[in-house]
């Protein structure tokens, strides 16, 4: 069965599957080519001021959870993005990309649970 993964753009073993960017800002030494997207949807990632709020902070990933599905739950281009994903999901597995280091505390693990959710 198909599923949405988690990967790091900067990962070398990259995965087979449609290939989203769920980053608002392009990763840092990944030329496009090298990135072999199939989408890149910025407008679902975390308003700026959201993100530098976080900073990637571990201490701060609880209420930036809570903070970042209020603005997926605002955002107009989510039904549209879900639907994506769950056509896609027909036909193999979706892969959400993203550049943070830590792999456990990031908007991706965010908008992975936020999706799977809708689609239950």
């Amino acid at each position: 069965m198909s599923e949405i993964k988690l990967v790091r753009i900067y990962d070398h073993e990259q995965p087979a599957g449609y290939r989203i960017l769920v980053d608002r800002m392009w990763p840092r030494g990944i030329s496009k080519v090298k990135a072999a997207l199939d989408e890149w949807d910025k407008q679902i990632g975390p308003t700026n001021d959201l993100r530098k709020w976080f900073n990637h902070e571990d201490e701060k990933f609880p209420e930036f959870e809570q903070k970042y599905i209020t603005e997926l739950d605002a955002n107009d281009f989510m039904p549209e993005f879900i639907k994506t994903v769950q056509e896609k999901l027909k036909i193999g597995d979706v892969l959400f990309l993203y550049g943070a280091k830590n792999r456990e505390h990031n908007q991706a693990v965010v908008l992975k649970k936020y999706v799977e959710k809708k689609l239950k």
